[in-house]
């Protein structure tokens, strides 16, 4: 039996019995006695692997939607000798609904060696674009936290109460890093320091002050304590060390405990779903939330749970690295609820960039000169389909 489902296609418990053990082995899991695991040993490019299927279903999903935009999207990537490393200025631009940036966000992520949430709830997405050409550097996504990350609410102190009072205050980097060729001069570092910039607290605070908060029920003022965020496979090389002057700005809290739904999104989710609203309960929850499932995990457990499969399935054991960003001095007091005001380090893009382009642009520039060889044309994901 096949790993897939047709789509749309509602399947029997024994079609979707069958189906999940046989997607997990397709996409290089071990299976065994109703578990999973990577393959023993496996690097970075083992774990991009594993994540294979998911992003080629991914792309397939997103193809008539956005194949017929690609040639003027391909327009936005640069070719190396577009790129002037000394004349490299990039500018922050908010994505905005229904625009050729949002088109050009949702086709560059696509790129990612694993597949890109959409975000949750309140979300900002970034463009990072060189002023030198217009052609894309980078982007990065913020999307509402999960309401439970025990690394972070670890370092921040947190108990129950303050979490659920403060948890207004963060916000989680669902996608993050450079395209080429920007990528191979090391921008997936500007593009985290940028995250950290006065910009994005303003849009912030710009966009989500005085809204009230869909849960408790009261207006929220816009402040923006903290980021998080998760390195893609594994240990982070761009995270690591990361550094304006003498102050980390990405510091490392831990590890996620290799447990998720990203197994399961190659075209099995979708039958599942169909599968759940069919056959499963959704867990009662805050009325305000709405009704329906919760999220994918809960889609997912109902799913294993109705046709005896076991929930260790969710336990796929790629551990990645949990990073914390505060974006005030008194972050963590902050949001322990211990200070009532917040001050928030004083970080212009402009001065972030120009510690980026001497620590790291301007020598990586003059030691590799690999960018040089880049053809926006090989960015191409529909090849040959125009």
């Amino acid at each position: 039996m096949g790993g897939t489902l047709a789509p749309f296609e509602i399947p029997g418990d024994e079609q979707l019995r069958g189906s999940i053990p046989a997607s997990l082995e397709e996409q290089g899991f071990e299976v065994r006695g109703g578990a999973i695991s990577p393959p023993s040993g496996a690097d970075k490019e083992a774990l991009r692997q594993l994540h294979a299927v998911a992003v080629k279903h991914r792309i397939a999903k997103a193809e008539g939607g956005l194949r017929r935009h690609e040639a003027k999207l391909l327009l936005r990537i640069a070719n190396g000798d577009d790129v002037v490393p000394e004349r490299i200025e990039p500018r922050l631009v908010e994505v905005t609904p229904g625009s050729e940036d949002e088109l050009l966000f949702r086709y560059a992520s696509l790129h990612w060696s694993i597949p890109v949430s959409s975000g949750y709830g309140r979300r900002l997405r970034f463009l990072v674009v060189d002023n030198q050409n217009d052609k894309l550097i980078g982007l990065f996504g913020l999307g509402d936290p999960v309401f439970s990350l025990a690394a972070r609410d670890r370092w921040i102190g947190w108990d129950k109460e303050a979490r659920r009072m403060r948890l207004s205050y963060l916000m989680d980097a669902f996608v993050l890093g450079a395209v080429p060729p920007y990528s191979h001069l090391l921008c997936g570092k500007l593009v985290a320091m940028l995250v950290t910039s006065n910009e994005v607290r303003h849009a912030f605070s710009h966009k989500y002050g005085q809204r009230k908060s869909l849960i408790l029920q009261r207006p929220l003022d816009g402040q923006l304590a903290m980021i998080t965020t998760t390195s893609a496979l594994g240990r982070s090389s761009i995270y690591n060390r990361l550094k304006l002057r003498d102050r980390v700005l990405f510091e490392s809290v831990g590890f996620t405990r290799g447990y998720g739904e990203f197994q399961f999104l190659n075209g099995l989710y979708d039958g599942m779903v169909h599968y759940a609203r069919r056959f499963c309960e959704p867990t009662a929850k805050h009325e305000r939330w709405g009704t329906g499932f919760r999220n994918r995990r809960e889609v997912v457990k109902k799913c294993l749970a109705r046709i005896g499969h076991s929930a260790e399935y969710l336990r796929h054991g790629v551990r990645r690295e949990i990073f914390i960003i505060p974006l005030a001095a008194n972050a963590r007091q902050f949001l322990r609820g211990e200070e009532a005001e917040l001050r928030p380090f004083d970080y212009p893009a402009s001065d972030l960039f120009a510690w980026f382009r001497e620590r790291w642009l301007l020598p990586r520039a003059e030691r590799d000169p690999s960018y040089r060889g880049f053809c926006a044309d090989s960015y191409r994901l529909w090849e040959g389909k125009e």
